[in-house]
Order: structure tokens, then C-alpha cells, then sequence
């Protein structure tokens, strides 16, 4: 749905990029929009959504929203403000009728809501009187090409439409991708190194008046850091555990704590000699233009060692934009060339096969190109780098069970693609690296509230389906249920499931031990242990009765959370199989009591790609 077609705006018109942004893609997206109304003489201005005063939106002639969905559905939590108001109902439907607009969105096909927030975003914004320059963009993670096999058209079709029957000038011309811009920041290097307490951390005195945050972060000592996993198990599985006294930090079964990992040391070394810095050197850092904020958890001054251990993000996988800066700042012919054919819109695949597949980094692709690495000005490292983004961990513990601790976890991420090196998942590693036996370690971290939310009272029945490591939000809910008093009762039903019993069954005495005290019903599977692999959704459909019962007549609420890619889609298929063989529902019937429950919170999935 297009709505009508969008008035075409002024050449002076200046563009507002709103966005909303869990892990940070979205924002990226924003600054490239930016990028590239700069390089069309367009003023550009570039904000997260809770940033902006919504009310002012009247006024505005021209909006980008770009946006993810997290969840199930739900909007990043730096838009969640901007959610609740723009759909409240009291709202004129000619509110936006000066406002032309256009929404990208930010998704992953494996989740069941793909992109919801986008199209529901670009629908209320029609309702609102909005005029839309474009259908909606449903970027998807999922693509062989990535996001940008969806965004690159999408942007293309966007700047016809924003400049319209008023192109660029003839003499001023669309500023060629070649040339390079200014950057956004100047690092100002320092003559004399500045003493040691300038630089630390703000959050060793955490103000005790307000939790811990993004911005002050609790430096959580780690107090264990065991193996879970039988040590011939393909993969390695940590049960981490933190001591949280005096942190301020509070939460419930269901939230996810919050963590800020680094670079290893090794990949910092490596990186300050491909770009000729010195790691110990200390800057400072300015925004050129008036009304840019540095990025905020940056100290100033700060030493480059700093900015490249715990800021830059040197080991994720660049984007075309990435490509298209490196070529404008490379002063070497062939290496320029080869940059510029990857940041083409011709070169899409060669940068897939190069790059996307094989999941090369940042630094890589930086050692592959070492005479244009080492010219790059130190001002365009925040333009060309994106910063390190928080991993999020379902906390696998409750403080009603383990008073002044914080438990996860980890699935240590370590695979092979064509490339020489194992891929490695920077924040698992980082964590898996870290030995508190062998000295203090502290870990910064925050809380938030997480997608799912468990019944107050205990005696709920709940069914819960965790298999791997999906299995640790409900360790927190049992946990906080069975403490919460006499009422807890075997209606905890958990469904685990994991390849074999004696390799990666996760807490197993724990579970046995509430099974015996009467707590806990648990269902297994283990998959790799018989001729025909069993899954949990095998396990469901053998005790349909029992599911039934609890859903329909005992007002149980149902969970699942896991790995998106097949369990999911398998889970609610054995459910509406349940639905119809014991309720005796049609087709029809068992999806809409599906979406009943959906709606009134009584089924919450929590799934990660």
C-alpha cells in the first residue's frame, strides 16, 4: 500500500532520518542515508527515534524512517516512546498531511513477524495523513546479498522521488562516491600522555541513584566461568556467573542482561600496525559540524589502544558502504580500482563471494588491502568503522534463588567457513577467554526487560519449550516460580531437548532434583541418541493430552524459545496438529486459537537466527 503519490519536495528541502535500532544496523543504514544526501547537496539530519520531539513531526516536509523489528514484533527500545505515542487514538488523521515519507524496514525472514514494525509503522503513517514516496522496504537479513540486495534499489527509487522534477543543477552535479567528504569527527592527538584516572571508566562509580545502562555500565566481577558441554561435544557451552552486589541491577525471569565485549588484544596489535597507529598515543575527538554527539561511552581523551579494544567493531563483516568510504580514502590505483568495483552496484555478487559468504572482517579485508589501510586518516576511523554493539543473553538465573547473582548461558560461536581462520562470534569468545581463576575480571553489563513475560501468580499453569540453549530464560522462570512459595506444582512442564544426554543436557541434576520434590515436569529428547532423530516437537505431539488440557482448561500459558531457523515453524505445527486431534478444531479454528493465545500473551516465543 502506497497511499497517494508523494509531493515532490524543493531542492532546499532538508531530510530528518529517524531511526530505531536494537543492534545498531539501523542507525548504520541512517548514517549512509545521510552519506548520500550529502553527496546530492541535500541537508541531512540523522536521529534516534526517542531522541526526536515527536510532536514536532507536524512540521517536518520530509522523513526517512528506518527501522528493526525485535522479537516477536516489537520495536527497538530506542523507539519505544515514539511507538506509544504515535499510535495512541486520540490522534487527528490529518496530523501528518504535510509530511511526505518513506519507511525502510530492517528484518530477518526466519522470524514469524518479519519486518513488522516497518509495515505497520508505514501504515499508521498513512492513517495519519501522511503521503508515502515509496512502498515500504522490507530489507531481509536472510538474502544471499544481505539487506543491501533490498536497500540499494530502494535507495535508488528514493532520490528520484525526494528530487523529482527538480534534479541537481547542471553545473553542481550529483557528487561523485569516489570523492571523499569530509569526515565527522577530528581526533586531535595529545603531545603528553594524560594520567591514568582521566581515562577510567566512569561506571567504576556507578551512580547508586539510577541502574546501570548503556551509558554507565556495572563492571561485574565474574566469579565462574565453567564448561557445560562433555568435552568431545562439537560445541563449547558456558555456564557464566556474576556477582552483582551493590550494582543497583534488578530483574526477572525473562529479562536479558546486556553485554559490552571487546577486541582481542591480538586483532588491536594487528590492526594499529596495518594502519601505522600508535596504540598508545591519546586523543581527543570533535565533531565538525555543531549538534553531532560523540559517540557517548567514549571517554576524552582516550588512547587508541582504548578506542580500538573497546569501540571499534574490527571484527564484523563490512558493508558496501564500508567499500565505497575505503575506495574514496585509498590512494593506491589497483587497490582503489578493486574498491571501487565492490562498492558498485555491478560488483554486488563479487562483494557477496568475497566478503558476505566466507564472513570476512573488517580487519581482513583491511590486511588485504594494506597500502590503502595504511594511508587512511585517523579522523575517518568512526565514518568507516561501526562502534562494538552490546550482545544481549537471556538471564538463566532468578534472584530469588541465587541472591546478588546474574547467570547466562553461552554458546560459544566458532564455525569455518572457505577462509583459513575460524569465524568466531566476538562477544562468546571474548567471554569464554576470560579466566577468573587466574586474576579479577570485570565484565560491563546492563539489564532490560526481555520478550518474555511469565504469569505473577506460580500456580499458572506454564508449559515451556527450550531446546539447546533456549532452555536458560526458563531455568529463571522454575527458578523464580518454585521460590515464590507452597503453590508450585508439577504444571511447570519444560520440553528440553539437546543431541545426547550424556554430552549437552544442561542442568540436568537440578531438573531431576525438582522432578523428585514434585516441582517440575520434564520432557526430553535427545535427537542424535536412536536410529530416528526426535526433536521436542516430536515430544509435544506424544503428549497432545496433556498440552491440550493445560491450554484449554487449566488457562496455561505456553513458551518457546531456541534457534529461529526450523524449531519455531516445527513447534507450532505440532500445536495446531494438537488443537485439531484433541480439541477437535478445523483448520481455521486451530489458527485462530493460536492467535488468540498469541494475543492475550498466553503463547511468547523468544528465537534467535
Amino acid at each position: 500500500m502506497q497511499g497517494t503519490p508523494g509531493r515532490t519536495p524543493m531542492p532546499n528541502t532538508r531530510l530528518l532520518v529517524l531511526f530505531g535500532s536494537q543492534t545498531g544496523t539501523a542507525q548504520d543504514v541512517s548514517e549512509r542515508l545521510s552519506r548520500e544526501a550529502r553527496r546530492r547537496e541535500l541537508g541531512c539530519r540523522v536521529q534516534a527515534l526517542d531522541s526526536y520531539p515527536v510532536v514536532n513531526l507536524i512540521n517536518e516536509p520530509l522523513v526517512v524512517f528506518v527501522c528493526a523489528t525485535t522479537g516477536q514484533g516489537e520495536p527497538p527500545d530506542n523507539m519505544k516512546n515514539f511507538w506509544r505515542f504515535i499510535f495512541r487514538r486520540n490522534l487527528p488523521s490529518t496530523s501528518l498531511c504535510q509530511m511526505d515519507f518513506a519507511v525502510l524496514g530492517l528484518g530477518d525472514s526466519s522470524y514469524a513477524k518479519f519486518n513488522f514494525v516497518a509495515k505497520k509503522l508505514h501504515r499508521r503513517l498513512l492513517q495519519l495523513g501522511g503521503s508515502a514516496l515509496l512502498p515500504v522496504c522490507l530489507a531481509d537479513d536472510q538474502h544471499d546479498l544481505g539487506p543491501d540486495a533490498t536497500v540499494d534499489p530502494w535507495l535508488h527509487d528514493l532520490w528520484e522521488k525526494v528530487l523529482g522534477p527538480h534534479p541537481l543543477p547542471l553545473d553542481l552535479g550529483l557528487t561523485p562516491p569516489s570523492v571523499r567528504w569530509p569526515s565527522k569527527f577530528t581526533l586531535k592527538f595529545l603531545q603528553e600522555v594524560p594520567s591514568a584516572c582521566s581515562e577510567e571508566l566512569c561506571v567504576a562509580g556507578t551512580d547508586p541513584q539510577r541502574p546501570p545502562s548503556e551509558l554507565q555500565p556495572f563492571l561485574a566481577p565474574m566469579v565462574t566461568n565453567q564448561r557445560v558441554t562433555g568435552p568431545s561435544h562439537f560445541q563449547d557451552v558456558r555456564l557464566i556467573e556474576f556477582d552483582i552486589t551493590g550494582s543497583g541491577l534488578s530483574f526477572v525471569a525473562g529479562d536479558v542482561v546486556l553485554i559490552q565485549p571487546e577486541n582481542t588484544a591480538s586483532h588491536v596489535q594487528q590492526f594499529c600496525q596495518a594502519l601505522g597507529l600508535d596504540p598508545h598515543q591519546h586523543f581527543t575527538l570533535q565533531p565538525r559540524e555543531p549538534g553531532v554527539p560523540c559517540p557517548a561511552r567514549l571517554p576524552q581523551p582516550c588512547s587508541v589502544q582504548r578506542l580500538v579494544s573497546q569501540y571499534l567493531d574490527i571484527a564484523s563483516v563490512p558493508r558496501r558502504s564500508f567499500f565505497e568510504l575505503l575506495a574514496c580514502l585509498s590512494c593506491h590505483e589497483l587497490e582503489r580500482e578493486k574498491l571501487l568495483e565492490f562498492s558498485s552496484a555491478q560488483g554486488q555478487e563479487e562483494l557477496c563471494e568475497y566478503c558476505t559468504r566466507p564472513r570476512r572482517t573488517v580487519l581482513e579485508v583491511l590486511c588485504d588491502f594494506p597500502h590503502t589501510a595504511g594511508a587512511i586518516p585517523p579522523d575517518y576511523l568512526l565514518d568507516l568503522i561501526p562502534l562494538i554493539r552490546p550482545r544481549a543473553f537471556s538471564i538463566a538465573s532468578s534472584l530469588l534463588a541465587h541472591p546478588s547473582r546474574l547467570q547466562i548461558l553461552v554458546a560459544v560461536v566458532r564455525y569455518q567457513t572457505r577462509l583459513k581462520e575460524p569465524r568466531r562470534g566476538l562477544c562468546s569468545n571474548w567471554l569464554a577467554s576470560l579466566d577468573p581463576g587466574q586474576g579479577p575480571v570485570r565484565v560491563p553489563l546492563w539489564v532490560r526487560s526481555g520478550g518474555l513475560t511469565f504469569p505473577k501468580a506460580p500456580d499458572t499453569p506454564v508449559i515451556m519449550v527450550g531446546p539447546g540453549t533456549g532452555v536458560a530464560p526458563f531455568r529463571a522462570a522454575i527458578q523464580e516460580r518454585v521460590a515464590q512459595g507452597p503453590h508450585a506444582s508439577p504444571e511447570n512442564v519444560l520440553f528440553f531437548g539437546c543431541r545426547q544426554r550424556g554430552q549437552d543436557f544442561y542442568w540436568e541434576a537440578e531438573w531431576k532434583e525438582l522432578q523428585t520434590r514434585g516441582c517440575l515436569t520434564l520432557v526430553t529428547a535427545f535427537s542424535r541418541e536412536q536410529e530416528q532423530k526426535v526433536y521436542v516437537q516430536h515430544r509435544l505431539r506424544e503428549l497432545g493430552p496433556l498440552v491440550w488440557g493445560l491450554l484449554d482448561l487449566r488457562g496455561a500459558h505456553f513458551y518457546l524459545a531456541g534457534n529461529a531457523k526450523y524449531m519455531p515453524a516445527d513447534v507450532l505445527d505440532a500445536l495446531t496438529s494438537i488443537f485439531q486431534e484433541e480439541g477437535g478444531l478445523s483448520g481455521p479454528a486451530a489458527a485462530a486459537y493460536l492467535a488468540r493465545l498469541q494475543r492475550t500473551l498466553r503463547f511468547q516465543t523468544e528465537t534467535w537466527a
